[in-house]
């Protein structure tokens, strides 16, 4: 039996069975146990441990090939982990798809745009409310009133009304973002994963999205990766620290920005240097923006 087939007893219909969830999984929305991912020998996430409570504001950083993409990839079930449990509110979603796990009230951004840039900013969310509800799907939903007011109030959420009939092609870098921030947030989700949501932003674009996600509800989950640690650090409540896979250091922004292992594996053994903070406070790090590899 294969370690994938392992990680969670399934009924006769194919679906997980309702574990005894922990005290701790009972209090986070979203955990994961000893979650691992192995690619051949390469481990790409090796035995994290991760909760979430309700309303946290939770970065995951850490170098190039750290294993962030990769374990968002395994929370959202977009990959199926080699070994450990994934679970949403004391539920076993293991091995479930991803999907099934929107539905269930997890919702994420991409590194990529996924936008339709022949359509308008309105047509765009409509597919997503649409898709949320579980409509048939359609080029062009026809926009009911109810509709209208639905895509009106998430581009309102995201500063994007005076957009609304504005095709994807002409907005800016930090616009089509935004706009990707109302696609996700169509389903209303319990918990939002954001993959690098600042990437490729002008300061000014990076500022007015800060602010965004600074407004979204207090009891809307997020867990989001970046590489701008000035964002992270005025952003998160919690910044877990990955590295080679494994979880580094996982604490409060003061206690990951006084980390001299933190800054090591940032710099390379053996060097250290004010990464995170400057007489003005955070600064960003330099360094490129490319995705990562597993």
């Amino acid at each position: 039996m294969s370690e994938v087939s392992e990680v969670s007893e399934v009924s006769e219909l194919g679906e997980p069975r309702e574990p005894t969830s922990s005290p701790t999984q009972t209090r986070a929305v979203l955990s994961c146990t000893g979650l691992a991912r192995a690619f051949g020998a390469l481990r790409a996430v090796d035995g994290v441990d991760l909760a979430l409570p309700v309303g946290a504001r939770h970065a995951l950083i850490g170098p190039n090939g750290a294993g962030k993409s990769t374990l968002f990839q395994l929370l959202t079930g977009g990959l199926r982990p080699s070994a450990g449990r994934v679970w949403l509110d004391g539920r076993d979603v293991t091995r479930m798809s991803d999907a099934r796990r929107a539905r269930l009230g997890i919702g994420q951004t991409f590194q990529h745009s996924s936008l339709f840039l022949s359509m308008t900013a309105a047509e765009n969310v409509a597919l997503a409310v649409e898709r949320a509800r579980g409509a048939p799907w359609s080029p062009l939903p026809r926009q009911r009133p109810a509709l209208r007011r639905r895509i009106d109030e998430l581009l309102a959420d995201v500063d994007l009304l005076a957009r609304r009939d504005m095709p994807v092609s002409a907005l800016s870098h930090g616009e089509c973002r935004q706009l990707e921030l109302a696609l996700a947030l169509a389903a209303a989700p319990r918990v939002l994963l954001l993959d690098e949501p600042a990437a490729g932003m002008a300061p000014a674009e990076t500022e007015r999205l800060a602010a965004l996600i600074h407004e979204l509800p207090t009891e809307l989950t997020l867990l989001f990766v970046e590489h701008d640690l000035d964002l992270v650090f005025r952003l998160a409540t919690r910044v877990t620290v990955l590295h080679l896979g494994k979880v580094l250091l996982s604490g409060t922004p003061e206690e990951v920005q006084g980390s001299a292992e933190v800054q090591e594996a940032y710099l390379g053994t053996g060097r250290r240097a004010d990464l995170f903070v400057t007489d003005a406070g955070p600064e960003r790090r330099d360094g490129d923006r490319e995705a990562e590899s597993p």
